[in-house]
C-alpha cells in the first residue's frame, strides 16, 4: 500500500507538469478513424514493402498496457475495445519536445496516436507514431503485467481493473450479452412479445423466497424487490398477450454461494395451449440454438465438484436430453432406498443418518427435496429434464390428471447445477386459492419463504387464464454453464460484497 501510494503521488506530481506545460490530462473528446482489430486484420498480411506503398495512416486511441524504451525511442502496446498493437515513440519522428513530454506519461494512461502502418524487424504490425497525444491521465497503477491481477475479491470489488488486465474476463461478458440477446431472437421469431413488469411488489409472489423490503413514503406503504415476475407474466396471458416473456432483474434476500448471488438476472416466458412436454420440446431446441449460434457448437467443457472430487468432462447439448422422474431419480440415480421415497419416516431417518440437515418444519416433501439436492442434482451432468414433482412442492403448478399428488413440473440439469424451472400452469381459481391458503398456514408456522396471498392474481384467474406453460431460466448460471466458470461472481459483473474494510 505505501508503494502504491508513492505511486499516485509521482502521477500527481506528473499532472501538475503536464498543466503547467499547457496540456490537458483529462481531455474531452478525441476522434478516432480505426480500431485496432480491423487494423490488424487488413494490414498483418502485408510485407513491410507492401505497406510502405500502400502508405496507410491513421488514428487509433487506447490504454498504455506496455512500455519497453530503448535511448530514444520507445514500444507501447495500447489497447481498445477491440484489441492490442505496438505503437513505435522515436524522438526523431515525434519531435524532441514531445517525446520529452511522452516521458510523462504511465502505463494505464490512455492515449490517441496518429502514425502510419508498418511492420518492425521482427515482422509485427505497428503504429510508428508521429502525433501522441495525452487524452486521459491514470492516477492508479495497473497490476504489474507479469502477475495481472490474481486477489478474487479484488477483482470483483474493483471490476474495472479486471476487465484491463485479464481479457478472458471480458470474453466472460460478451458471451454473457450475446447469449441474452440469442434468446430475444430466438423468442421474438417464434411470436413471442417482451414486456416488463414491476420489480417492487406490494405482494412478493412466484416462488418461495424470502424477500427484500423497502418502503414507500408517498403511498405509505411496504413495498417487497420482486423474488420473480410470475405472477404479473400470468395475469398478461389472461389479458390476451398469449406468448410473453421478461428478461429480468429479481431479488432474493438469501445467502451467498458460488451459485446465489442476492440479484440475478432471470428469463420467464409463458406460452398459452401448450404444457410442460412442450416445453421441454421448446427448450432442447433454445439450447441448441444458443450453442450453434453463440458458440458454435453443442459440446462444452465443464469442471465440477462432487464429493470433494473435481472432475472434468463435456456435456453435450446436441443429443436428446434425458427426462426422469422425480421419485425415480432419487433411487436410481441418488441411490436413495425405495422405502426411503415411499415412507416420511424412513425418509427422515436416512437423511439424518447421511448428515442431510432437516429442520422441523420441514414437510415429507421437502425431505424428498433436500435428499435429491445432496445425492441426485451433483451427478445430473449430462443435460436431464426430472419431471413430475410432489404436488407440495411447486403451488402454483397443474396436477397431473392420472396423479394428482403430483405436478405437470420440469426442472433441467446441466453440469451439477438447476438451470430452468418449469411447469403447465395452474389456471384453477379454486383450487389456486386452497394452495395459497396452505402456504399461508405453512408461513404463520415459520416458513419465511412460503407464498402469500395474492387476491388479485386469484380475481385474475377468475377471469379465466388458458391452458397455459411457463418456464424460468437462470441467466447468470446458464452463463457460468456455457463458459465453464466456477462461481456465479464470475458472470456478474459487478456482485454484491461485503462492505470494504
Amino acid at each position: 500500500m505505501e508503494e502504491t501510494g508513492h505511486l499516485i503521488k509521482q502521477r500527481l506530481e506528473k499532472v501538475d507538469e503536464l498543466r503547467a506545460r499547457g496540456i490537458r490530462p483529462f481531455n474531452n473528446k478525441f476522434k478516432v478513424n480505426a480500431v485496432i482489430d480491423s487494423l490488424v486484420s487488413d494490414y498483418s498480411h502485408y510485407s513491410k514493402e507492401e505497406l510502405a506503398e500502400k502508405d496507410v495512416e491513421c488514428v487509433v486511441a487506447g490504454r498504455i498496457m506496455t512500455r519497453r524504451k530503448h535511448g530514444k525511442t520507445t514500444f507501447i502496446h495500447i489497447k481498445d475495445r477491440t484489441g492490442q498493437m505496438q505503437v513505435f515513440v522515436n524522438e526523431k519522428l515525434l519531435g524532441a519536445e514531445h517525446y520529452e513530454t511522452f516521458g510523462k506519461f504511465d502505463i494505464g494512461d490512455i492515449v490517441g496516436v496518429r502514425g502510419k502502418i508498418s511492420k518492425t524487424r521482427t515482422g509485427e504490425l505497428t503504429l510508428f507514431a508521429d502525433t501522441l497525444t495525452l487524452i486521459t491521465k491514470s492516477l492508479q497503477p495497473l497490476p504489474e503485467k507479469w502477475h495481472g491481477l490474481k486477489d478474487i475479491e479484488l477483482r470483483y470489488r474493483q471490476r474495472y481493473v479486471d476487465l484491463i488486465v485479464n481479457p478472458e474476463v471480458k470474453q466472460i461478458f460478451v458471451y454473457r450479452s450475446r447469449i441474452i440477446q440469442a434468446i430475444r431472437n430466438f423468442l421474438n421469431d417464434r411470436d413471442y412479445l417482451e414486456v416488463e413488469t414491476p420489480m417492487m411488489h406490494s405482494i412478493p409472489g412466484g416462488a418461495t423466497a424470502k424477500p427484500f423490503k423497502t418502503y414507500h413514503n408517498a403511498l405509505n406503504m411496504e413495498l417487497y424487490l420482486r423474488i420473480a415476475p410470475e405472477l404479473y407474466l400470468k395475469r398478461l396471458v389472461v389479458g390476451g398477450l398469449e406468448r410473453v416473456y421478461e428478461i429480468n432483474r429479481s431479488f432474493r434476500n438469501e445467502g451467498i454461494s458460488t451459485d446465489h448471488n442476492p440479484e440475478f438476472t432471470m428469463l420467464e416466458f409463458y406460452t398459452a395451449y401448450v404444457d410442460y412436454n412442450d416445453l421441454m420440446d421448446l427448450t432442447e431446441e433454445l439450447f441448441r440454438y444458443i450453442g450453434k449460434g453463440v458458440f458454435d457448437t453443442l459440446k462444452f467443457p465443464y469442471t465440477h465438484v462432487v464429493d470433494g472430487e473435481e472432475k472434468e468432462g463435456t456435456f453435450d447439448f446436441g443429443q436428446p436430453f434425458k427426462r426422469i422422474p422425480f421419485k425415480q431419480s432419487l433411487t436410481e440415480i441418488g441411490g436413495v432406498p425405495e422405502e426411503a421415497v415411499a415412507d416420511p419416516e424412513k425418509a427422515v431417518a436416512f437423511a439424518l443418518g447421511h448428515k442431510v440437515h432437516l429442520e422441523k418444519k420441514d414437510t415429507p416433501a421437502k425431505v424428498l427435496a433436500k435428499l435429491f439436492d445432496t445425492f441426485v442434482e451433483p451427478k445430473l451432468i449430462q443435460p436431464t429434464f426430472v419431471i413430475d414433482y410432489p404436488l407440495e412442492l411447486s403451488p402454483l403448478s397443474q396436477k397431473k390428471a392420472d396423479d394428482p399428488s403430483l405436478v405437470e413440473r420440469f426442472e433441467l440439469f446441466v453440469g451439477g447445477k438447476e438451470i430452468a424451472n418449469a411447469y403447465t400452469e395452474l389456471n384453477d381459481p379454486i383450487d389456486q386459492k386452497q394452495r395459497f391458503e396452505e402456504q399461508v398456514a405453512e408461513r404463520q408456522a415459520g416458513d419465511d419463504e412460503a407464498h402469500w396471498m395474492d387476491l388479485d392474481f386469484i380475481r385474475a384467474l377468475e377471469v379465466g387464464m388458458p391452458p397455459t406453460a411457463g418456464e424460468g431460466i437462470g441467466i447468470d448460471r446458464l452463463t457460468m454453464l456455457l463458459t465453464n466458470s466456477q462461481s456465479i461472481r464470475d458472470v456478474i459483473l459487478f456482485p454484491q460484497l461485503k462492505k470494504e474494510s
